[in-house]
């Protein structure tokens, strides 16, 4: 790839060439002009010009051009000339190593080693975290043997419902399960694609305006960066939204680059899809992009709104044609839209999936938000700070603040760049890109979870590698100098800061992050003075620094499985739920009690997942408090009592993941392949541990129902669905709220032989509010009082072909 300049950044010394992590250059003209004549040897065999003082003008002579035997070479079939350079093109297996001819030799393989380094690190013991997410893995597995079921994303080949989201993030997944089975590998190894996929664009995109040093800091931030790691080994749509937007962003500079409609069409079409992944979420980034693009591109206003026009059209196209097929299609013909409580796609986007994140207002969820200004609510506190607080701060927060000075400092050394600076346009676009959906994540008062961030990773990596490359070249300058030492700073204190806070993990590593932090920055102060390599090594140190803390929660990542709906990167105790320390009493996690009295997973008998409590009994949240409404929910979800973390070494507790022995939390790691284990129903958050027995028993004569079993909640039905492979049917959706089925559809499910079983117990099923968890409390109350109860392990089903009663 070879590396563009920009007009505008060399008017004004500070275009950014592969070059630029050398000692700082003098800018030199681009043509000299000497009295003298200068003349062609045959040896030598270059063109010969002539100026001359007496001439105003320039004068142009003959051009001769002689070659000798010992330079000549002779073009043959087998070395076709490049286009456009007169040069031979070198063969594809050189050519991919080598890079473009204008590459300093080291380019191209260093960037194929960061490539190849992602994805051994994030292959790394990929089947650890099982089917990770077995609401997403059972929609999954159901489009791998009914493409209705791929087509609308149902959570079941029976197509009862549909998950809470568009479904293109499942479909490629879906189709490598269609190729090579169902297993972990199957599942995750796309996501690990998509990761590696989005280091090379970030790679890309910084590279092609600064340097290639510039373009692999970026890259291997994006790739070290904790949640990050976490998201690209798992299956739910952030992976793939994440990539489909640093697409957009690097279309979008490319657009800026030449003016050429193409490339911001294909910027819409990212987008679009990206719309299909997780819907709204993909608009964030909208107005930075288009507003750059309307004031840089280097053509006229109006073919600047035409092609706006045009990409608008693209988007809409790209991201609508599915959304027009499901809300035509007859609802009687096709699965219930999970989510929704009118079984409208456009309400699920608008509704919970949209505007109810931001309000908190969301119909059908698990309970209200947090409330802007510093609020607390469910899902943690909210406000200008919320991604650095003890939940997020872990997760993504490690470069942030060095990303915020090295953005300000781009800004700055760009401000007298013309319109068309593509430069300039560059740290408006990522940088951009990384405020506003930061802001949105600040103070959004719905469901939010820390894997979220991932979305902000790609354009923190793209300002570090853009501002760094940048002061770097500029660094004969005292302020770039001081501002790249202050970011080094920045990025070593808040590293310490947050190593800090689990100080029971790598208990050294703060120390080196800190002080070598603070001597690479001295070093840099004064790296514009000293000889190259001094300069190289105070460079050298400062990255080992800004990186040394975020790698360390990587690996700690990599190396435990993660499973469930709710999944966090770094260490045990590394996010916290509760936000910024909580407080006697602060449930932090979800608090109260659901109603339907719905037992949660065992957990893992000598398991790594989950954050240890502080005592032996753990800590659990309130059964009856400030949650929602109703009973217990086998004790409720864990919360902190006093802001130490959530649930860990308990032998009969009810907290989430950790080291219990009988507990009631939910699963929390290893998983090879499948949820399987001991019996007990599923949880909210994860799916069922299915037993031998409850296997054998749903998979006598499977092939006589459209549906083996129903039981209330998604993640309940997943377990059971991807331990037998045959459909279960999810009352009420995700969280058992969702209208679907009504009683009376069930009913006559059950009487035309479609289901065989009810699975016990199940998501949160009954309790007060919401017409969804009455219909489940009504399904569920109904068949217990009309069918045989079947006990299979410890699991309690209702075999709903023998009835006992009217």
């Amino acid at each position: 790839m070879t590396t563009h300049h920009d007009p505008s950044a060399e008017q004004n010394g500070t275009n950014g060439g592969p070059a630029a992590w050398g000692p700082p250059q003098a800018a030199t003209p681009a043509t000299t002009t000497t009295p003298a004549t200068a003349t062609s040897t045959p040896a030598t065999a270059t063109a010969a010009t002539t100026s001359t003082p007496a001439t105003a003008t320039a004068a142009t002579t003959t051009v001769t051009a002689t070659t000798t035997p010992a330079t000549a070479t002779t073009a043959t079939a087998a070395t076709a000339a490049a286009p456009g350079t007169g040069e031979p093109r070198p063969p594809f297996v050189r050519g991919l190593w080598r890079g473009p001819s204008g590459d300093p030799r080291w380019v191209r393989p260093a960037f194929l080693g960061l490539l190849a380094a992602t994805l051994l690190l994030y292959l790394y013991d990929l089947s650890a975290s099982g089917y990770a997410n077995s609401f997403y893995a059972a929609a999954v597995q159901a489009g791998s043997t009914s493409w209705k079921a791929f087509f609308f994303g149902s959570l079941d080949a029976g197509n009862a419902i549909t998950v809470d989201k568009p479904p293109a993030s499942l479909w490629p997944m879906a189709l490598s399960v269609r190729i090579f089975g169902l297993h972990s590998w199957a599942i995750l190894a796309p996501e690990v694609l998509m990761g590696v996929a989005a280091v090379a664009v970030v790679y890309a995109g910084v590279r092609r305006r600064f340097s290639p040093a510039a373009g692999l800091i970026a890259g291997a931030v994006l790739a070290l960066t904790p949640v990050a790691a976490l998201m690209f080994r798992f299956d739910n749509p952030d992976a793939m939204l994440a990539l489909l937007m640093t697409v957009a962003c690097y279309l979008v500079v490319r657009a800026v680059e030449d003016g050429r409609t193409r490339w911001l069409v294909g910027a819409g079409v990212a987008i679009g899809l990206a719309f299909l992944t997780k819907t709204l979420q993909a608009f964030l980034i909208l107005p930075p992009l288009a507003l750059v693009y309307a004031v840089c591109a280097p053509v006229p206003m109006r073919k600047r709104l035409g092609q706006l026009a045009a990409a608008t059209l693209a988007l809409v196209v790209s991201g609508g044609w599915w959304v027009a097929i499901v809300e035509l299609w007859p609802a009687s013909s096709r699965p219930y839209i999970g989510g929704s409580q009118n079984n409208s796609f456009l309400e699920l986007t608008f509704g919970y999936n949209g505007f109810g994140r931001l309000n908190g207002d969301e119909t059908g969820s698990v309970g209200g938000g947090g409330r802007g200004g510093g609020g607390t609510g469910m899902w943690g506190e909210t406000g200008w700070d919320r991604m650095f607080d003890s939940e997020i701060g872990g997760q993504i927060s490690w470069l942030l603040p060095a990303a915020l000075i090295l953005l300000a400092a781009g800004l700055v050394a760009t401000r007298k760049h013309g319109r068309t600076s593509v430069t300039r346009a560059s740290f408006l676009v990522w940088g951009g890109s990384l405020l506003i959906t930061m802001a949105v994540f600040s103070y959004m008062a719905g469901i939010f979870h820390q894997y979220y961030t991932v979305a902000l990773a790609p354009y923190l990596a793209a300002v570090i590698g853009m501002g760094a490359g940048t002061l770097w070249e500029r660094r004969r300058e005292l302020w770039a100098a001081i501002t790249l030492a202050a970011a080094v700073v920045a990025a070593a204190a808040w590293g310490y800061v947050l190593l800090n806070r689990t100080s029971d993990y790598l208990p050294w590593l703060k120390w080196p992050v800190l002080v070598g932090g603070l001597a690479a920055a001295l070093g840099l102060i004064f790296a514009g003075r000293l000889p190259r390599r001094p300069a190289l090594v105070a460079a050298a140190l400062g990255l080992v620094a800004a990186l040394a803390g975020p790698t360390a929660y990587t690996l700690s990542t990599l190396q435990q499985g993660h499973t469930g709906s709710i999944v966090t990167a770094g260490p045990a105790g590394a996010s916290m739920m509760g936000g910024r320390g909580g407080g006697p009493g602060d449930g932090g996690g979800i608090r109260g009690g659901f109603g339907g009295g719905m037992p949660g997973a065992p957990g893992r008998q000598n398991g790594n997942g989950g954050t240890p409590g502080q005592n032996q009994q753990g800590q659990q949240g309130q059964q009856n408090g400030n949650g929602l409404p109703g009973g217990g929910f086998g004790g409720g979800l864990p919360g902190r009592q006093n802001g130490n973390g959530s649930t860990g070494n308990q032998r009969n507790g009810n907290g989430s993941t950790g080291n219990q022995q009988n507990g009631n939390g939910f699963p929390g790691g290893r998983g090879g392949g499948g949820v399987r284990g001991g019996g007990g129903a599923g949880g909210l958050l994860n799916g069922a541990r299915v037993s031998a027995e409850a296997e054998k028993l749903l998979e006598k004569n499977a092939s006589a129902y459209t549906w083996v079993a129903a039981s209330i909640g998604s993640q309940n039905a997943a377990g059971y669905q991807l331990a037998t492979g045959d459909p279960v049917m999810a009352i009420g959706g995700f969280n058992g709220t969702d209208p679907s089925p009504t009683l009376a559809q069930f009913k006559k499910y059950v009487a035309a032989g479609r289901i065989h079983y009810f699975i016990a117990g199940g998501g949160m099923g009954g309790g007060a509010g919401g017409a969804g968890r009455g219909t489940s409390s009504q399904i569920s109350a109904w068949v217990q009082g009309n069918f045989k109860k079947v006990t299979a392990g410890s699991a309690t089903f209702y075999d709903l072909t023998q009835k006992t009663g009217d």
